[in-house]
């Protein structure tokens, strides 16, 4: 059963070259694409299933021992992150059906985003770190593409602000890695984590270490350098908003837990003020800069920011409560933020505007899209029983017995100030009279407004079920906080050995 490790890279890659092939065959590559994240789909659910029955699953691409050859590794933690990469590919190509228009789809949308979703499953299941930095660079050239896909002048810039920094984190990684090699000479995961434990962690670990924390906060948009999300996450169609929010950056988030709880253990309990210092940091500066937008797309991107500070709280706290904690509110974040942009999208398709001044009144023509809109805005909020309530839930609890009590009341606090700009957002679109001088709304026809709708349902769905039954998905983040933190057995299935 290892060649299931194999699949969620064959998968995406065998579609993007089939799209490329039948480059003119429209209707080909929207089919293709929706039966290749159907397809990835089961393949993470099967390789879920593997992992618990099994345990950790490692293969060796051309047979070349570990820890020379190309390791491909999948344990609960990178096998959920699979799933959840599935579902979000699946439903944001079945949106793009009514979203993508023929120029976007004759310059490539199709192949590229199964080329992004390449890149994302790459870095889940990589063991190696120059692996990880080759699926991070594929990851790159694809988004970097999608953003500018169109070529208005607002999308160039936001993918120029969003290549530049990106780019300036490639060049920390890269130099993490050299820096690492030459001091350990290896770069699977699995084997330094045997090396670093048996080295004394002179001036040059924490160093490395350093360099590695900047380059994956970058790319997860971490405080203090955030600011480019928010500035290019507005830009784009909103399908392309939507699979980076719920996937670029919380591959970011991913690497840095499964870094540096492999890794960097020791530099993490060294470090742990300056991660706690910037999730705190992070929630707040994302909830206030969410605050003060007039514009739909940027007041999410805003809120993207904000919950990416409790993911990395998970991780300073570095318990197994506190990393279940954050698994769960990750998988729940993207199913819940993910629901938010595609209401989002048809509010816009039916407005003509995202700005929140010019809308309202949809509630009485659209009940449905409110609903759609309000309950994952609440579960983001963290209000029972929805997921988002859950997830912080074990995070305030891991909080309160590692005693970090002001980051604590900062993560309660930033709740309070999510659930007011989202519900005051809910009002503007929903609840208020529309402006008298506002566009007539356009009528979208009913095939259109269901591939839009349909997607949106189905995410809100999904956070609401994990919300009001939360327990066997908690048990999976449980199994895979201990995995992470007891990493004898990923270790093992790697190198046959243990420390």
């Amino acid at each position: 059963m290892k060649n299931l490790l194999f699949l969620p890279l064959i998968i995406p890659l065998a579609t993007a070259v089939l799209g490329l092939l039948a480059w003119n065959q429209r209707k080909f590559q929207r089919i293709a694409g929706i039966c290749s994240t159907a397809l990835l789909s089961v393949t993470a659910v099967l390789l879920l299933l593997e992992v618990q029955q099994h345990g950790i699953l490692s293969a060796q691409a051309g047979n070349w021992p570990a820890p020379f050859g190309i390791t491909l590794v999948a344990d609960t933690f990178s096998a959920l992150m699979l799933l959840a990469t599935g579902l979000m590919g699946l439903c944001v190509t079945v949106y793009s059906l009514a979203d993508a228009d023929s120029d976007q789809e004759a310059r490539g949308y199709h192949p590229l985003l199964q080329v992004l979703l390449l890149g994302i499953c790459g870095s889940f299941l990589t063991g190696d770190l120059f692996n990880l930095y080759v699926w991070f660079e594929v990851m790159l050239i694809a988004s970097f593409v999608l953003l500018a896909l169109g070529g208005k002048r607002e999308q160039m810039e936001g993918a120029i602000k969003y290549v530049a920094l990106n780019l300036i984190a490639s060049a920390l990684l890269l130099a993490g890695i050299g820096l690492l090699y030459g001091v350990t000479g290896t770069l699977n995961m699995a084997h330094l984590a045997i090396r670093l434990q048996e080295m004394p962690h002179t001036g040059t670990i924490p160093v490395i270490a350093v360099l590695l924390f900047c380059a994956f906060s970058i790319k997860a948009a971490v405080f203090p350098f955030y600011f480019w999300l928010p500035a290019s996450y507005h830009t784009p169609p909103i399908a392309v908003i939507t699979i980076f929010s719920a996937l670029l950056s919380k591959v970011g988030i991913y690497v840095l837990i499964r870094v540096f709880t492999l890794i960097f253990p020791q530099e993490t309990i060294t470090g742990q003020p300056l991660i706690l210092g910037a999730a705190g940091l992070t929630m707040l500066f994302g909830a206030l800069g969410a605050i003060a937008q007039p514009e739909l797309r940027r007041l999410l991107s805003f809120c993207v920011v904000s919950q990416i500070g409790y993911l990395l709280m998970g991780l300073g706290l570095m318990t197994p409560l506190a990393l279940a904690g954050s698994i769960f509110f990750m998988l729940h974040i993207m199913a819940a933020k993910s629901a938010l942009f595609l209401t989002s999208g048809v509010v816009a398709r039916m407005s003509g505007t995202t700005m929140l001044k010019e809308l309202g009144g949809l509630y009485k023509r659209y009940p449905l899209l409110a609903v759609l809109f309000l309950v994952p805005a609440l579960s983001v909020a963290g209000i029972p029983p929805l997921s988002g309530f859950w997830g912080k839930l074990a995070l305030v609890q891991a909080g309160l017995q590692s005693e970090q009590y002001l980051l604590v009341a900062m993560a309660l606090g930033v709740s309070v100030l999510t659930l007011y700009y989202l519900v005051t957002a809910w009002i503007a679109l929903f609840w208020k009279n529309q402006p008298a001088d506002a566009e007539k709304l356009h009528h979208l026809p009913a095939v259109r407004r269901g591939q839009m709708i349909v997607p949106a349902l189905l995410l809100a769905l999904v956070s609401l079920v994990a919300g009001l039954l939360p327990e066997p998905l908690f048990r999976l983040c449980h199994i895979a906080s201990e995995q992470l933190l007891n990493n004898d057995a990923y270790i093992k299935a790697v190198l046959g050995v243990t420390q």
